[in-house]
């Protein structure tokens, strides 16, 4: 595999002689998690993103497609797979912000064919957080419109009282995007990018990439090595549609510590998707993103990520009243879909974060080992308190 050589970005005030050393050592560290693992799942590309107080670090590494040769850099696109929940749970609590919707709200408002049925009854809030009741993973694969769609939640019976089971799924946030969009009136693809990617100053995220960029459009490949791209189920915008690079998704972790400059109503949006508003056994559940209490250990990074603990119900205690966003805390995301595998993670107390873009499936287990390697060595480097 070639391995393109890696560039780290800095912030304009810090002088290259200061910073190389701290460069050159982040690198070694990077190198030393990131390659073992892209040469055992035999892994294109990849691209990794960090923040480690005002410092910004790029690396690059092999190719966006076996095809072309083409290396990856920080303007590759990569699919973000459920990551993409984040960016609509986003678009949620800013439509909350601007007064379009309450996430207290039941879906019946906003849908008025729900009146009378159990989905109708749901909170929005429960739509984000994985605890209407009891959704499958995925939309049934007969469902092929939005007509169907809304049929099948007239018909849905819910196995679970709402809020005490965690049931990881698409459909809910799927359809907690589709409501906020209608709240605001506008296409769920149109608003994102007005609304929530260009506010943020995410210049190259999408649900449909520009024809123009097309070109940075990584090549996925599944855990056998196929290519793949993402498919258009229903609902697929709002639950696994994004596309990003790693030097966007580090400006939106910098957003989600409150390191940049935002509309304020915007910044509220982002710092209230960090709400805590459910308690698992293993995490703790806000409006898509999870955290754990820092300093956090591996084993329990692993537990609360694990397949085995997404794709059973977990019960759940509802946090009453919810709790405000913590910054002592480990905030993460995993996403994937066939052809890509991703990995978000930041400690606001610590301005420290971490993004791993791949264009290959593979295993979560690894992206928690090379985040959790990567932070807790500038975390044991770092010889000053973060704000």
């Amino acid at each position: 595999m070639t391995f393109v050589t890696a560039t780290a970005a800095l912030f304009s005030h810090i002088t290259p002689a200061a910073a190389a050393p701290s460069e050159a050592s982040v690198k070694n560290r990077v190198d030393a998690s990131v390659m073992p693992v892209m040469q055992h799942h035999h892994i294109p590309g990849m691209a990794v993103g960090i923040i480690d107080g005002e410092r910004r670090y790029f690396f690059d590494y092999g190719v966006a497609s076996k095809q072309t040769q083409q290396p990856v850099t920080a303007a590759t696109l990569f699919e973000l797979g459920s990551i993409s929940k984040t960016f609509t749970a986003t678009l949620a609590t800013y439509a909350q912000a601007l007064g379009h919707l309450k996430l207290t709200d039941t879906t019946e408002k906003y849908l008025p064919q729900m009146q009378g049925t159990p989905f109708g009854k749901v909170a929005l809030v429960h739509l984000g957080t994985h605890t209407p009741g009891g959704f499958p993973l995925q939309v049934p694969e007969e469902i092929k419109t939005q007509t169907q769609l809304m049929s099948y939640m007239q018909e849905w019976k819910p196995p679970y009282k709402q809020g005490t089971q965690r049931t990881y799924s698409n459909p809910g946030i799927g359809m907690l995007g589709l409501i906020a969009a209608k709240a605001m009136q506008q296409d769920f693809t149109t608003v994102m990018q007005n609304a929530i990617y260009a506010p943020l100053g995410l210049h190259d995220t999408y649900i449909d990439i520009p024809a123009g960029k097309m070109r940075n459009y990584a090549q996925g490949y599944t855990k056998q090595d196929a290519p793949a791209r993402v498919s258009k189920a229903v609902l697929w915008a709002q639950a696994y549609g994004a596309k990003s690079t790693s030097r966007d998704m580090l400006r939106f972790v910098q957003a989600n510590m409150n390191m940049v400059a935002l509309d304020s109503r915007l910044q509220k949006a982002v710092t209230d998707t960090h709400i805590a508003y459910a308690q698992t056994a293993a995490m703790t559940q806000d409006l898509i993103w999870e955290h754990y209490p820092y300093p956090v250990t591996l084993q329990a990074l692993l537990k609360g990520n694990s397949a085995a603990f997404a794709l059973q119900p977990q019960p759940v205690t509802p946090v009453v009243p919810p709790a405000a966003p913590r910054d002592d805390v480990w905030i993460n995301k995993t996403g994937s879909t066939n052809g890509f595998g991703a990995y978000v993670a930041f400690i606001p107390a610590r301005k420290q974060g971490i993004v791993l873009l791949a264009n290959k499936n593979y295993p979560i287990e690894d992206r928690i080992k090379i985040a959790y390697e990567i932070l807790s060595e500038l975390d044991a480097r770092t010889d000053k308190k973060r704000p």
